[in-house]
């Protein structure tokens, strides 16, 4: 099932990330979370596009793998929140650590 549900939500985030302007250049499933690294114009708001990605899919899994068809209120696929870091934040952080290694 593990991987079926894997096929079906690669392409879909692929998907809906499209229609958001947005491209998924890396991305991990693992069984109890995971991982995208998502390049989205500045015309969104991170919290906008994981919010369509996470809604967007929850529904899809509820259709494809639990037959339901409507009514998805109170439905809860994904866990309550996300963290975000820049490429930049990433490069700042690597920066420092090298600093304070010889500080």
């Amino acid at each position: 099932m593990f991987g079926v549900l894997c096929q079906h939500l690669g392409k879909l985030f692929n998907e809906l990330a499209k229609q958001k302007g947005c491209e998924i250049l890396e991305g991990h499933l693992m069984v109890d979370h995971v991982h995208l690294c998502i390049s989205i114009p500045p015309k969104y708001a991170v919290s906008n596009v994981v919010g369509y990605i996470k809604g967007k899919s929850a529904i899809s899994i509820a259709r494809n793998f639990t037959g339901k068809t409507k009514n998805f209120t109170g439905e809860n696929f994904w866990a309550r929140g996300y963290f975000v870091s820049s490429r930049e934040q990433e490069r700042e952080e690597e920066r420092y650590e090298q600093l304070s290694l010889f500080g």
